[in-house]
């Protein structure tokens, strides 16, 4: 899960993000240059997706908001972390879109979707939402759809998979999170959530502060999904965050809990995105070992992979697509393979993981 429009992630004890972090809500506001204020000016997302579309569930006041792309292969259905929005994959997008379809959705409780309980992110809840979009989008004859979850909505894609419910599944991807690590962290959760810079007197101000104590590296994706984790509180005059994370830890257990096990078991060809090798549990080691799903550890990045090196990772779901022959009608999708997947065993830094678990 991930605080914010970025849940910060654990940050270790010694290390400088963890200094930044902790000291940066310190520091004095300084008067913003126009210099800055046009770096951290929110980005429109128009220039990365096609569409914008308000998905309305039958029998229900729920309407989902999702961002699409692309108008002909398979489709890329994403789901964002705890704290993000569907704009967390913008700039990814624009490139998966040359090969394949992509569909990003605003969780419950998160950007522009509505519910008649928006605090409700059981990770029940949240399945459901994600299969009754699906069904209302494409109805009894689904294209083929690939599963991407980054950290919580990587749990929710799980989750979703494992029903075995949807007819056309033909892959799941899960970014950066793992059971073991995950529910390690769930006991400093609260303490990274109250950490974090709270109130932002302009969306420059939340951008900047994103990518300098928050958990993006990449300016332009901040610039883009930043704006769409916000909310104006009248009271305060200033911006807060959209998702009051830390009013659902009653669900965080649920997140994770058993998820090792339930990824492995998903009849479908899988791939697990890390930043770091030292993410991975026991039974997904095994699992790894025994090559029942791919691997790659995205290097020079943090926990939001699709955010900080969006061009590797659109590639890496690309090649993912070509190699499984994942097409509309099963027909092959051609792509370049490129050499950077690596095993658990290949050499890697270490990263430091800058957002939560959500």
């Amino acid at each position: 899960m991930e605080v914010s429009s970025n849940l910060p992630s654990l940050p270790e004890e010694n290390s400088q993000e963890s200094k930044d972090l902790s000291s940066f809500p310190a520091v004095p506001d300084r008067p913003a240059t126009q210099s800055s204020l046009q770096k951290y000016s929110p980005l429109d997302w128009k220039g990365y997706f096609d569409q914008e579309e308000d998905v309305t569930i039958a029998g229900s006041n729920d309407v989902f908001h999702v961002y699409t792309a692309g108008s002909q292969g398979p489709v890329v259905f994403c789901l964002h972390g705890g704290g993000y929005s569907g704009l967390s994959f913008a700039l990814a997008a624009s490139k998966i879109k040359e090969k394949a379809r992509v569909v990003a959705m605003d969780l419950r409780g998160h950007g522009k979707s509505s519910t008649d309980n928006d605090v409700d992110l059981s990770i029940e809840t949240l399945c459901d939402d994600v299969l009754a979009v699906l069904k209302t989008m494409y109805g009894d004859s689904p294209p083929a759809i690939v599963l991407v979850g980054h950290s919580m909505g990587g749990s929710i894609a799980v989750h979703a998979a494992a029903k075995k419910v949807i007819q056309s599944l033909a892959g799941l991807i899960v970014v950066d999170v793992v059971e073991g690590t995950a529910m390690a962290s769930l006991i400093h959760m609260q303490k990274i959530l109250s950490s974090r810079m709270q109130y932002f007197h302009t969306i420059e101000k939340a951008i900047e502060w994103s990518v300098k104590g928050g958990s993006l590296r990449n300016v332009e994706s901040a610039r883009l999904s930043v704006p769409s984790t916000l909310s104006y509180n009248d009271l305060k005059k200033c911006y807060t965050y959209r998702t009051p994370l830390e009013e659902t830890e009653r669900y965080w257990k649920g997140w994770y809990e058993g998820l090792s096990e339930m990824f492995l078991s998903c009849p479908v060809p899988k791939l697990l995105l890390l930043a770091g090798t030292d993410r991975l549990d026991r039974s997904l080691t095994i699992g790894q070992m025994q090559g029942k799903f791919q691997m790659v550890v995205v290097r020079h990045t943090g926990h939001a992979i699709q955010e900080d090196v969006p061009d590797e990772f659109a590639s890496l779901v690309l090649n993912f697509i070509s190699r499984n022959r994942i097409g509309p009608h099963g027909v092959e999708v051609f792509v370049n393979h490129r050499s950077n997947e690596n095993s658990a065993g290949s050499s890697t830094r270490q990263v430091l993981v800058t957002g939560i678990y959500v």
